[in-house]
């Protein structure tokens, strides 16, 4: 539920900022990465304090460079459906927000409850 509640308040953050920029400010693959840099940076401190807090050890090198590995790979989807979605495919700068926030959280919260947070 906590990584629920987080997950919900990162995706508006990641989404708002991808949207804006992505339509009005540079190239959707740009926009990405500003917008998960903003959203993995709050994602560590609210997922680490809170939502799955007592869950493992406490936080060490190795945990934060798992976390940002695993964000790593969440990054590479939500690059891979922004580039399909708005490149080959033309579409909307919006489109590759569906996947954004329904594939790839679940993808990175079994990745970070196996393997940073377990």
């Amino acid at each position: 539920m906590r990584f629920a509640l987080v997950g919900l308040f990162l995706a508006a953050i990641y989404s708002a900022i991808y949207w804006y920029l992505a339509t009005y400010v540079m190239a959707p693959v740009l926009a990405v990465v500003i917008a998960f840099i903003v959203s993995v940076s709050l994602g560590f401190v609210l997922h680490s304090r809170w939502s799955f807090r007592g869950h493992g050890r406490e936080e060490d090198h190795r945990m934060k460079v798992k976390f940002l590995l695993v964000q790593f790979s969440g990054f590479l989807l939500n690059e891979a459906f922004t580039w399909v979605l708005t490149g080959p495919m033309h579409g909307p700068t919006w489109w590759p927000l569906i996947p954004a926030i329904f594939v790839t959280p679940f993808a990175t919260f079994a990745l970070n409850r196996q393997l940073v947070f377990n």
